[in-house]
């Protein structure tokens, strides 16, 4: 993976890994995503923070790792999530982080 370009950081896509619904996005360092690997739960860099955290540790709405892809330029990826606890996402309690535009 290619860290550099985002000093240190790497934009990953969540989404469901059943219906494809784009879920949020977070950023990575290369320690979030070891982790993310290893534990099978995405975990990511809070650059506000700055710290791990891993999505769902403390409202259980865990996403589970179902598959990664990289991109073609190895700087961002995608991971296909199962959605554990309510199925809520967001932080604001929506199921997905997006809305449309109004």
């Amino acid at each position: 993976m290619d860290y550099t370009k985002l000093d240190g950081l790497i934009p990953a896509v969540i989404q469901d890994a059943e219906t494809a619904e784009v879920l949020m996005v977070g950023f990575m360092n290369e320690v979030a995503f070891a982790e993310t690997q290893r534990t099978g739960f995405a975990t990511f860099f809070s650059r506000t923070r700055n710290t791990l955290w891993m999505k769902g540790e403390t409202s259980g709405n865990k996403l589970e790792v179902v598959e990664i892809l990289v991109d073609c330029d190895d700087d961002t990826v995608l991971i296909k999530a199962r959605r554990l606890g309510d199925g809520n996402v967001c932080h604001t309690g929506a199921r997905t982080c997006f809305r449309p535009l109004s």
